[in-house]
């Protein structure tokens, strides 16, 4: 059958997501995750991510408390090369979905200990009140703890956040389905100091 080229498009279009979701659908009762694996597997993490995903180090984020699907999805993600990272691409290249969901499982089941950063009392304010005007905490979650592939940003270190916003609104930070690379748009670079001063402040 031929398509018109408008229609081969949506074809393509439709496949590559359909492709891009398949892992998703991986996840489910008749594999189930095995925390107590997940921590031996991922004993090589601590030294950037921290003593049970609990980062000091402003560059890496905690893992703690994260959800288990957006852990999951980003070690997928840094496996087959849609995000490319000097350390993390060559220690997901090996995994298998089994440890990737066994890791997830451990790291989303410990206790996140926040950040120690002394933030500045009005910029946390200026950042709320940017998260609330762009309404970031109808994906995030009004407490910021994450929900399904959407990550927990409450607590996440100050730098890190900084990072991630600017590669999002650059384009040189993947996004997942392009919720992020769009919301990042209109943010001047003040509003993204703000708002990660004021998400790496909360517990």
């Amino acid at each position: 059958m031929k398509f018109p080229l408008a229609g081969s498009l949506a074809v393509s279009i439709a496949l590559r997501y359909v492709l891009v979701a398949l892992p998703l659908f991986m996840l489910n009762a008749n594999a189930a995750p095995d925390a107590a694996a997940g921590e031996r597997k991922a004993a090589t993490c601590t030294a950037c991510h921290g003593a049970a995903g609990n980062s000091s180090n402003a560059v890496y984020p905690s893992l703690a408390a994260q959800t288990p699907l957006y852990i999951y999805y980003q070690l997928l993600q840094f496996r087959e090369g849609r995000r490319v990272n000097e350390q993390m691409s060559p220690f997901a290249a090996n995994l298998s979905d089994a440890d990737m969901k066994d890791i997830a499982a451990y790291f989303s089941a410990q206790k996140s200990l926040g950040t120690t950063l002394n933030v500045d009392a009005a910029q946390v304010e200026a950042g709320k009140a940017v998260a609330t005007r762009y309404h970031c905490g109808s994906c995030h979650m009004p407490d910021y703890a994450g929900q399904k592939h959407i990550p927990r940003v409450a607590g996440l270190q100050f730098d890190y956040l900084v990072a991630q916003m600017r590669g999002f609104k650059t384009g040189e930070r993947q996004d997942i389905d392009g919720n992020m690379a769009s919301a990042a748009q209109p943010l001047t670079d003040k509003d993204i100091l703000d708002m990660s001063a004021y998400l790496a402040s909360l517990k």
